[in-house]
């Protein structure tokens, strides 16, 4: 009776909160997975995605990308010709986007970021140029965490970079293990304040 009530109460949520309402119910149902409450705000997108060369980015992975607070923003930058790869373990999220983005440039996939390189390979290229990430690294499953930075800095083309938002400074010692440099910045007009890390990959000399 109390699981019935349980899922009763999220699917009321989803209703009357439309977007929020969903997000918030995968947050209820996968809370290690999904590294805020609420989505990110407006202030956070447009200063994590601020240093990324649009012209020279052909694909674009967003990991854990929730109702798509993030996939517009990329989509209105993103050249006509490149693609838009999200990639998140809940179902629900990914069912939600599918339906919101109707761009052919944009692609949703059930599955995690460990398999980021060969998701990358089924779209038919062989790297990414920008990876974004809000996953909460902290509280990801043992091992999860330096998987997916170590699959990440492989799936980057030289000169391209991982992206990642975090409410704590964790996510910087998995990337720190790969990338080369990294950019560090801070948004307060974030419901948590938020830290931005930029892992650059340096090219070969």
């Amino acid at each position: 009776m109390g699981v019935i009530e349980r899922r009763t109460l999220k699917d009321r949520a989803a209703r009357l909160f439309g977007q929020w309402g969903v997000f918030f119910k995968g947050f209820l149902e996968e809370p290690k997975m999904v590294g805020s409450i609420i989505p990110s705000s407006r202030f956070t997108v447009r200063k994590m995605l601020g240093p990324v060369k649009w012209d020279e980015c052909k694909v674009f992975v967003e990991y854990g990308p929730g109702v798509g607070t993030y996939c517009q923003e990329v989509l209105d930058r993103l050249p006509r010709d490149g693609q838009l790869i999200v990639i998140d373990t809940n179902p629900l999220y990914i069912d939600y986007l599918k339906k919101h983005f109707r761009d052919s440039r944009f692609s949703a996939v059930l599955g995690s970021a460990e398999h980021v390189e060969e998701i990358v390979r089924a779209h038919g290229h062989d790297h990414a140029d920008y990876v974004l990430s809000g996953l909460p690294f902290s509280t990801l499953p043992e091992g999860v965490g330096p998987a997916i930075a170590a699959a990440t800095y492989r799936v980057i083309r030289p000169g391209g970079a991982f992206l990642v938002y975090q409410f704590s400074a964790k996510a910087r010692d998995f990337m720190a293990r790969h990338f080369e440099r990294i950019d560090s910045g801070f948004e307060a007009l974030n419901i948590l304040p938020c830290q931005l890390f930029w892992g650059w990959k340096q090219p070969k000399p």
